[in-house]
């Protein structure tokens, strides 16, 4: 026999294992790639719904602030200015501040920015607002919407506020006033710090004109400042709705990725970031650990491959022998095949052959558009049998039995086989419904011929019920489960309108 030279054996055998650990390698890269890829989405779908839900919570906090407003400019224009009006007024307004958390108080002033009015346990009148930008705000435009400003410190409590108010005005139309609610600062910020964004994430709050109204980490020299030539405002919140984005921090040169969305009512928006280096640790780690292991894996399989290629004559050698040892084991392995696909009993196709077979035959129905049948056989009161006879006698029952169904089916196509127990089945290629019941009427009458007695039964002997399903044209939709399961009720409903006979 001619065996390869050695030297060609060995560099196809070098060649296999070089490009397994190449594979291997690029495989591990590629699985790392995509991780990495992973990893920012998610960090990307994370950090866009915790920007939503911040820009929600803004959004309900300022709207709380302005019903309370809304609900004191009506009492006023219905109650007035009186003192007593403004007595009741200032109870309203203790409740309410002790009730909404995020508000630092509310005031009412007149049109000349004096304070009628607040929500102080000691009503304090010395103070006067009017350069306030709110104040001019409402005093020069007639509209009655709300007004969100920068953050400025209270004049009565010292505390950074975001000021929002709403105008008072006479029958006319004329400008008689502002009714402001002031919005602590902290609110927002013990909020926030519920967030986890890292060690170098930021949470930003704006007004939409880039003027800064809260960060964490708090800067409060940046309070009211402008933002406008800020990155995540002039490229990207100035001009879009919402979004992500990645920016090199210009302070610290930390890259982060940055989620922004504008409130849907008021003109603020929010901005979520987390630092890359924090987004990526994890993926880091674990990319390091498998950068590892992989390593490990190749030099050790590198190791093996030199000794496998060393080996390899050796196996050449030994192969002719292998070839010869397979051919008498695959000759003992086909006597076991048709041992494992016959029942013991009885001789016919045991439960495994039935289900290859019939799946087999469903194929090549399915193909052909053919039709098939499926007879299942069951004993009568094959229970009472065995107890009146014993179970040397119930098995030689089933052989008889097995025997009939054998000498019932003529054409050399159909499997004749014990389905389980007491159980058997016919499996008929080609065949349609009527075709079947004349092989299952056969089949049941060549057990009655066998008179085999049965004292628990009706007429003395053994019969048995037959079920038949048939598929007319198998489809490419219909399953073993679907025959199964046809012939199998029939069979129940034989049994069930008094056995020894056959249904469909």
């Amino acid at each position: 026999m001619f065996y390869p030279k050695r030297s060609s054996t060995a560099l196809l055998a070098s060649l296999f294992v070089v490009l397994v650990c190449l594979a291997m390698v690029v495989l591990d890269g590629w699985r790392t790639w995509q991780a990495h890829g992973l990893e920012e989405r998610e960090a990307g779908v994370s950090l866009s719904n915790m920007a939503r839900a911040l820009a929600q919570h803004a959004d309900d906090t300022f709207k709380e602030a302005e019903t309370v407003l809304l609900g004191l400019q009506e009492r006023i224009e219905v109650d007035g200015t009186s003192p007593a009006a403004l007595h009741r007024l200032h109870r309203v307004m203790l409740t309410q501040v002790s009730q909404l958390p995020q508000l630092a108080g509310l005031f009412v002033y007149d049109r000349n920015g004096r304070w009628l009015v607040n929500s102080q346990a000691t009503l304090e009148s010395s103070f006067n607002n009017a350069d306030r930008p709110y104040f001019i705000y409402h005093r020069d435009h007639a509209d009655n919407l709300p007004y969100v400003g920068a953050p400025v410190k209270s004049r009565s409590s010292g505390r950074w506020i975001i000021p929002v108010s709403h105008r008072l005005s006479n029958a006319t139309g004329g400008f008689e006033g502002v009714v402001l609610a002031t919005i602590d600062i902290d609110y927002f910020q013990r909020f926030y710090a519920s967030f986890d964004i890292g060690q170098n994430g930021a949470i930003l709050l704006a007004l939409n004109d880039g003027t800064m109204v809260l960060r964490r980490p708090l800067r409060e020299n940046g309070l009211g400042k402008s933002m406008a030539t800020a990155a995540i405002y002039r490229d990207y919140a100035s001009k879009h709705t919402s979004g992500l984005a990645q920016i090199k921090s210009s302070q610290d040169g930390v890259l982060r990725l940055n989620a922004y969305t504008h409130l849907q009512t008021y003109p603020l928006f929010v901005s979520v970031a987390l630092s890359y280096d924090e987004i990526l640790a994890e993926w880091r780690t674990d990319a390091y650990m498998h950068m590892a292991g992989v390593l490990i894996l190749v030099s050790g399989f590198a190791l093996i491959g030199r000794r496998m290629v060393g080996q390899i004559d050796q196996r050449a050698k030994a192969e002719n022998e292998a070839v010869r040892a397979h051919a008498q084991i695959e000759k003992f392995n086909h006597t076991l095949a048709q041992l494992a696909m016959q029942d013991g009993l009885t001789g016919l196709a045991n439960r495994r052959r039935f289900d290859a077979a019939l799946m087999q035959e469903l194929q090549r129905a399915a193909r052909s558009g053919a039709s098939l049948a499926l007879i299942m056989i069951d004993v009568d009161q094959f229970k009472l049998y065995n107890d009146m006879y014993g179970h040397l006698a119930g098995d030689e029952c089933l052989r008889q039995v097995g025997q009939a169904i054998i000498s019932a089916g003529k054409r050399s196509g159909d499997l004749a086989a014990r389905y389980g127990g007491e159980e058997f089945a016919m499996i008929l290629p080609g065949c349609d419904q009527q075709q079947a019941i004349v092989v299952a009427e056969q089949i049941r009458q060549a057990v009655r011929d066998q008179g085999i007695a049965h004292a628990a039964n009706p007429d003395g002997i053994v019969t048995v019920s037959l079920g038949v399903g048939a598929l007319v044209k198998v489809g490419r939709g219909d399953s073993t489960t679907t025959l199964i399961g046809a012939a199998d009720q029939a069979l129940y409903r034989a049994k069930t309108d008094g056995r020894d006979q056959v249904a469909v």
